[in-house]
């Protein structure tokens, strides 16, 4: 049965998981369905053994225990109150400036990315909490809430990701080296939309006017609003450090950040019982749904490498001569569009084993791609109709926010990060510089 054609496979599996989405079954399902649909009609009643073989061996990684305990530490530094503290503190630091909310907001999202991990949660505690108080001090809603969608998306570039854990998972890439690839990338990328709003609110004051007299505080108020930064300042500190320096792994860095954001909450006098408890259930929830793709899409990726199709892009790229450079923008391509229908773990399970052995083959270093790869995530989570930001700000927005404002505000953020991608692509070297330096060449 190896003999079928790679091309066929290729399209029968793909083909087959991809009508199952759209017919509305989970991701992992559809994975799981068709691997074992094809490697059952093709091998027989073994096809079960190799799901079981593939399911443990997919369980003996470490690493995976990373992935909970940063999804722990995020949640509870989220609902701890840390994020209505720092956003008081941007408010006197900044609020006087026109403009200042916006890029204070993208400050924010910047911290909440470097606890969080993940693009949702910045998105929605910012949507509650900076987005009516930008909008009742007269920001333009559209302003807002772009800036509110765009600096959530930090959240998959700024470590300690999640997506990158997991990139690192599927790709066997060292942890460290893509939170220290991410950090450069992540920080232009905040620099590129604080450049923005800035330019926006100096050509037209009346879309981010600056806060009222009442309301601004002297030098000493804004120095005393700093004792926000210490908590989560020290944490993040800590956890990157000790995963980048190669102090501790990062499955005990991800302990020591759970560990933190637990003494955190306790600081905040806000751990109880019942925090501890929706904490640990979200936590649960979100890691299940992580497992349960994870072995259906390695059982998925086994099946397709074992029919021999796992070559069929390396051939067609090989047969015609395809330019390098074209390639790794074709992908990018892919990327973006899949961003709009389907979430970034899906993403990543599905094309990493098939793209990266690719950009390797080309000669490309796959660290850079994987930032590359980020990006592209970042773009499509905002990208209309289905970019998910567009609907993680629709559930908490006021009324008179709808979503064709969500689609026009993500536009100009959009370009940005297209900018910023296209940054990164021409310059590689803004990717590669800080592994290099702490990791060598």
């Amino acid at each position: 049965m190896s003999e079928l054609d790679p091309l066929i496979v290729t399209l029968g599996m793909f083909g087959a998981m991809f009508a199952m989405l759209m017919m509305g079954a989970p991701l992992a399902w559809s994975l799981l369905t068709v691997g074992v649909g094809f490697a059952y009609a093709l091998w027989g009643p073994g096809a079960l053994e190799l799901l079981t073989i593939s399911s443990f061996a997919a369980m003996d990684n470490f690493l995976l225990v990373a992935l909970p305990m940063f999804i722990f530490m995020g949640l509870m530094l989220e609902k701890s109150g840390i994020t209505d503290d720092l956003f008081e503190m941007i408010n006197k630091l900044m609020g006087q400036v026109p403009g200042g909310l916006g890029i204070g907001t993208i400050i924010i999202c910047a911290l909440i990315a470097a606890m969080a991990g993940v693009s949702g949660a910045a998105t929605v505690s910012l949507g509650v909490i900076a987005l009516p108080a930008m909008l009742k001090r007269g920001y333009d809603k559209r302003l807002a809430t772009g800036t509110i969608m765009a600096g959530g998306a930090l959240g998959f570039l700024i470590p300690p990701s999640v997506l990158m854990i997991l990139y690192a998972f599927l790709a066997k890439e060292s942890v460290g080296k893509l939170f220290a690839a991410g950090l450069v990338p992540g920080l232009m990328l905040a620099g590129i939309y604080i450049v923005y709003i800035l330019i926006l609110s100096r050509i037209k004051p009346s879309l981010a006017p600056p806060i009222s007299d009442s309301e601004q505080v002297d030098w000493k108020g804004k120095l005393i609003s700093l004792k926000a930064l210490i908590l989560p300042g020290a944490l993040i500190t800590t956890v990157l450090f000790c995963i980048i320096s190669g102090i501790t792994s990062p499955s005990k860095a991800s302990a020591i950040g759970a560990f933190g954001a637990i003494i955190c909450a306790a600081i905040y006098r806000t751990l109880t019982f019942d925090l501890m408890r929706r904490v640990l259930l979200d936590t649960t929830k979100l890691m299940g749904m992580l497992i349960w793709i994870t072995l259906a899409a390695i059982f998925f990726s086994k099946v397709y490498i074992g029919l021999d199709a796992g070559f069929v892009l390396q051939d067609i790229i090989e047969d015609n001569e395809l330019s390098p450079m074209l390639v790794i923008l074709a992908m990018l391509a892919c990327y973006f569009v899949l961003g709009m229908f389907l979430d970034d773990f899906a993403i990543v399970f599905i094309t990493v084993p098939l793209f990266v052995p690719i950009v390797e083959s080309l000669g490309f270093d796959t660290i850079w791609f994987a930032v590359l790869f980020i990006v592209s995530m970042q773009s499509a989570y905002l990208t209309p109709p289905f970019g998910y930001n567009l609907f993680y700000m629709r559930s908490v927005a006021p009324p008179e926010v709808t979503i064709y404002d969500l689609y026009l505000a993500a536009i100009p953020f959009i370009l940005l990060q297209m900018l910023g991608l296209g940054l990164l692509v021409a310059f590689p070297e803004i990717t590669l510089w800080l592994p290099e330096v702490l990791y060598g060449p």
